[in-house]
């Protein structure tokens, strides 16, 4: 058998695997070792394992990944995210589906802060679950928001997902956090409009004014507004003499003055995230070093608030070391197969052969990108975005889209965020609805595909525009670069 139909045989064997539901981790480590022996043979394949796992571990760049979901898990359990969802209320709350804009708003202050999709899904169906069926909001449609609310946790940087994109693609990753932004805060504009349009076609999904028994919480007073403005003008102040970049100070400023309208209660989230993206984006720290800040950070005002216990830290912990461990088998067995892959030659051959085939490299991308909505709605993300990289990559940086190679990576890297989000929430996996619904038992699942669905579409027209206007993506990379 030639290199590429091993290559492509090995392929079916571990979908197979996996629709066997075997660990997504050990199917690759299985197929990548077993190819990897059979075209170089045993000796060389235990020579490459001896080597492989240490080089993978040891690189500096991947303790940021632990770090980010260390500083979500204390920020969950120091009750950030109640914070955040009372707050965005208080703003939302009395409009109809205000509630639901709410938990919008709510998870894109928190991803912030967290880059974990599924954590934010966890942390916001705890949080806000109760509140939306209080008021009356229907069952399937509350479990939807808040499934499409935590697909944020990535699309608002730091992301997990970008991390791993960047070290797979060897790409930096304070270049795609800046990238990430705009099409994450799209993203938030986007699902809330969403929202309106639906509450308005179908009123019984969320209930109007009258409808509800008493207001979501006490509105703001003007002090407050005042306290909160003030300290969201301190913050660019001090990253413009850190920078000495009144572009840097005014990024900052606008994150702050975007969520200006919350009351001290919810300062600290906000606190943390201007430290941590403003930090990355000002170049005072790098993306590992702002994620051990906000971690500390984190941990600092739990304790002083005394809302974070030993108990709670312990947990913390725990999380954080089984959440890394699962993505570490994964990016183990990545690299296996991924050098199988490359041994194969099917990566060079099918960009080889894309390349001479006369194809607009729009009409490949666009090909590319429904071939992830497709996969991303059957498997995890982080492993539909490995096991499919090391063949995809190599296929885009040969095509001519007008740019320069490293800013084709970077867009590319930020269209597959986009559809790994939209993966999340389609039928029939979905990991977010997964989560939602082993929360909301009461809500069958088919009513939480039904009622996303109108997400979806408004995530497939933003993949568009950004398709179309790579400078949604980009402008924000020049601009600091």
């Amino acid at each position: 058998m030639s290199p590429t139909a091993t290559a492509l045989a090995a392929f079916a064997a571990m979908l197979v695997l996996i629709g066997l539901r075997a660990p997504v981790a050990l199917a690759m480590l299985l197929v990548g070792s077993a190819g990897y022996a059979y075209l170089q043979g045993p000796v060389l394949f235990f020579a490459f394992l001896k080597s492989s796992a240490y080089h993978l571990f040891a690189n500096y760049t991947l303790s940021v990944i632990p770090l980010f979901i260390l500083m979500g898990a204390f920020a969950e359990r120091a009750g950030i995210a109640t914070a955040l969802f009372q707050s965005a209320a208080r703003s939302f709350g009395k409009a109809r589906g205000g509630l639901a804009m709410a938990v919008i708003a709510a998870c894109a202050g928190f991803g912030a802060i967290c880059g974990s999709s599924v954590a934010t899904t966890a942390t916001f169906g705890r949080a806000a679950l109760p509140e939306l069926d209080r008021y009356r909001y229907n069952g399937g449609f509350s479990t939807s928001v808040i499934a499409v609310g935590g697909t944020l946790g990535i699309l608002i940087p730091p992301s997990v997902i970008l991390v791993i994109y960047a070290i797979s693609t060897e790409q930096n990753i304070a270049k795609l956090f800046q990238a990430a932004l705009v099409p994450g805060l799209l993203a938030t504009a986007f699902y809330c409009i969403t929202i309106a349009i639906v509450v308005r076609l179908r009123p019984g999904l969320a209930p109007s004014i009258g409808d509800a028994v008493s207001t979501p919480a006490a509105p703001r007073s003007w002090l407050q507004r005042a306290v909160g403005l003030a300290t969201v003008f301190a913050a660019p102040l001090l990253w413009w003499f850190a920078s000495l970049s009144p572009l840097h100070a005014s990024l900052v400023f606008a994150l702050g003055v975007a969520v200006a309208v919350i009351e001290l209660a919810v300062m600290p989230a906000l606190i943390v995230a201007a430290i941590v993206i403003g930090g990355i984006y000002g170049g005072v720290f790098t993306p590992t070093e702002g994620a051990a800040v906000g971690a500390i950070a984190m941990l600092a005002i739990g304790l002083g608030q005394r809302t974070l216990s030993l108990v709670a830290i312990s947990h913390s912990i725990r999380q954080t070391a089984v959440t890394s461990g699962m993505i570490f088998m994964i990016l183990l067995g990545s690299e296996l197969f991924g050098s199988f892959l490359a041994l194969s030659g099917l990566p060079a051959a099918a960009a080889q052969f894309i390349s001479t085939s006369g194809l607009s490299p729009y009409v490949v991308l666009v090909g590319m990108l429904a071939f992830y909505i497709l996969l991303g709605a059957l498997m995890d993300e982080i492993a539909m975005l490995l096991l499919t990289l090391p063949v995809f990559f190599p296929v885009i940086q040969a095509l001519d889209f007008g740019m320069p190679p490293d800013e084709v990576a970077i867009w590319f890297g930020i269209l597959v965020l986009i559809v790994v989000g939209i993966g999340l929430t389609a039928p029939p996996i979905g990991l977010n609805v997964f989560v939602i619904s082993a929360i909301a038992r009461g809500v069958p699942m088919t009513s939480t595909y039904v009622n996303v669905l109108p997400f979806i579409a408004a995530d497939i027209l933003r993949l568009g525009l950004v398709v179309a206007v790579p400078g949604l993506a980009l402008w924000l990379v020049r601009a600091l670069n």
